[in-house]
């Protein structure tokens, strides 16, 4: 049997890297998975091959279209899978951007952009998700925080704060949550090979970024650890999952 056989799982941020590869991986398991995303053509896509991959009958994989920044929209995701599926097992908040640049040259519409994804977003998923899990008496917040939510250098000190934000708030949840079979569990990737840094504006970090050698993460190594915490027994309760790659020191 499939490790995930049956249960419910939604994934923001589906349409790249972590969540994508999330997503296949949570199907592989014959999870019914719902993967959120604002690019409509890579739902469709990830779609087919999420089939492909496991999930083998109609109704198994729901895509919706979704800005998690939109409270509205955040609810309505949680409640049209409840809908489709009947319950929540696992919400994986995955959705995030990564605009790295030095504090002082005052990009604020991008420290914005980072807040109110990294942290609004998850919060307006989880307050949905965790109204249905309550009901239900079990289930699992998996948040993707990052290393840059333990510590931080110049050029991360916004994303850093996110990511510290996201740590704070995800082991709050988990003492709020446990009397109500709630888990919680935080995933601080290292460097890891997605489309993240390609939206960084700041020439000189990018150039930085590229300059490295070392060999980074792959989105499937995130995604196989996430499938581990979501598939041990209920009395299990894995809160933190640090991953870095082999020869990154910090």
């Amino acid at each position: 049997m499939a490790r995930l056989d049956g249960r419910v799982a939604v994934v923001t941020g589906a349409t790249s890297g972590i969540g994508e590869a999330t997503a296949l991986a949570l199907a592989a398991e014959e999870a019914h998975v719902t993967i959120a995303g604002r690019r409509g053509d890579r739902l469709d896509d990830l779609t087919d091959r999420m089939k492909g991959a496991g999930a083998d009958g109609d109704g198994q994989v729901l895509a919706i279209e979704c800005d998690v920044t939109d409270e509205q929209q955040a609810h309505d995701l949680i409640e049209k899978t409840r809908e489709e599926f009947g319950k929540l097992d696992i919400l994986v908040n995955n959705a995030g951007v990564m605009l790295l640049s030095k504090v002082e040259k005052g990009l604020s519409d991008q420290w914005r952009q980072m807040f109110d994804v990294n942290v609004m977003g998850l919060l307006y998923v989880t307050d949905a998700a965790v109204a249905v899990m309550k009901q239900q008496g079990s289930g699992h917040l998996i948040n993707i925080s990052s290393v840059a939510g333990r510590k931080t250098r110049p050029t991360v000190g916004v994303y850093s704060g996110t990511k510290f934000a996201v740590n704070a708030i995800s082991e709050a949840l988990r003492q709020e949550l446990l009397q109500d079979g709630i888990r919680v569990t935080m995933v601080e990737p290292g460097a890891v090979a997605t489309e993240l840094t390609d939206h960084i504006t700041d020439e000189e970090v990018r150039e930085n970024l590229g300059s490295s050698q070392m060999e980074p993460l792959q989105s499937e190594d995130i995604a196989n650890a996430i499938v581990y915490a979501a598939s041990q027994p209920q009395r299990v309760s894995v809160n933190e999952i640090l991953i870095r790659p082999t020869e990154q020191s910090n």
